[in-house]
């Protein structure tokens, strides 16, 4: 007979492999075609594992028994704001799985999660990819604006001078930076863009088709150019050639040379990178805002900027598959880190002038 112990074990597993398979079901019902058949059959394997414990637990399955805090939260994202941050945490969850340690789990179903993982880690992969580009300048221009204004203004607290200074250059760091990383943004994806651009087929080029010699084929020497074997580019120039009069030859003359990576609109990045750079550099001057003493405001500062370091550490570390706690602190640190080093330098150079 089983003990108290592990009667509670299997019933937090059971409790945990139900909702696990919600969450699935959940994001199933948010997708069509391929992904939502992918994640019924991961619904469905979650199934076999409840059913396992079910059977072990006998009259003690109908107890009921809550899922995981983390299950919780997956479940709550997974209904309210779609697959990215779902896909995420079951990712972590699957790779993570308890089943390896526990000798009343199966060998097979350990195996299931290990191979769970792999599947939802192909699934995060594409929203990761759609949200990459505005997200990263989001995401890493609130954290400049953080860590830099929070560092700028603790420097010029270090050196002695009054509230009203500190305000004037903690604005003056929020508008010079949030232009900057802005400009920068744009800059950056705008040249990206270019330089895909130069890489693409040039639909020009059609037009030589019909001339080209059918036995010596150069056309194949673009696809061979483009990374595919001689065997394989002779197929698909072979291809072309014979479909040229179709009206889908743009089509194909363009998907089988392939598609460059997609990047973000340089305007968007640019938008994004300042309000989030701007929003970020506003939560250390907040404090000085509300006329408190400069020691008061200061350390008030670095508590609101701390706080927020951990938010958008955890959430790259939601995102990432890692542990959010983690990430959370290795932002803290970092950020507190620089504005206690440039608070130093001002107190010494403040010093050094009186």
């Amino acid at each position: 007979m089983p003990d108290k112990a592990q009667i509670k074990r299997w019933q937090k597993h059971l409790a945990n492999e139900r909702a696990e398979a919600a969450v699935y079901r959940q994001l199933a019902a948010r997708k069509a075609g391929e992904e939502r058949e992918i994640l019924l059959t991961l619904a469905e394997a979650e199934s076999r594992h409840e059913a396992h414990w079910m059977g072990l637990l006998g009259e003690h399955a109908e107890k009921k028994c809550s899922p995981d805090l983390a299950t919780k939260i997956k479940g709550f994202l997974a209904r309210h704001f779609g697959s990215v941050f779902a896909l995420a945490l079951m990712q972590a969850a699957e790779s993570r799985t308890p089943y390896t340690t526990d000798a009343d789990a199966t060998e097979q179903m350990s195996a299931d999660e290990r191979i769970h993982a792999e599947v939802v880690r192909g699934l995060a992969e594409r929203g990761r990819e759609q949200m990459s580009g505005n997200f990263r300048a989001a995401v890493f221009g609130m954290n400049d604006g953080l860590v830099s204004n929070l560092a700028l203004v603790l420097g010029i607290v270090g050196s002695g001078v009054s509230n009203s200074y500190v305000l004037l250059t903690g604005i003056s760091g929020l508008l010079a930076g949030a232009l900057s990383m802005g400009a920068g943004e744009y800059v950056s994806v705008s040249s990206q863009r270019e330089l895909l651009d130069a890489s693409k087929p040039n639909p020009e080029a059609m037009t030589a088709i019909p001339a080209l010699d059918v036995d010596a084929n150069e056309l194949a020497l673009v696809y061979r150019a483009r990374g595919l074997s001689p065997a394989e580019a002779a197929d698909k120039a072979a291809v072309v050639i014979r479909s040229f009069n179709h009206p889908s030859a743009a089509s194909a003359w363009e998907g089988n040379l392939g598609s460059n990576e997609v990047v973000g609109s340089g305007a968007a990045a640019a938008i994004s990178s300042f309000l989030f750079f701007a929003s970020g550099a506003l939560i250390p001057i907040v404090p000085f805002l509300l006329g408190l003493s400069t020691t008061v405001a200061a350390l008030i500062a670095c508590v609101l900027v701390g706080l927020a370091l951990m938010l958008t550490g955890g959430v790259v570390g939601v995102l990432s598959g890692a542990s959010p706690l983690a990430r959370a602190l290795r932002q803290v640190a970092i950020g507190l880190g620089a504005a206690a080093i440039t608070y130093g330098l001002g107190w010494l150079f403040g010093v050094s002038v009186a």
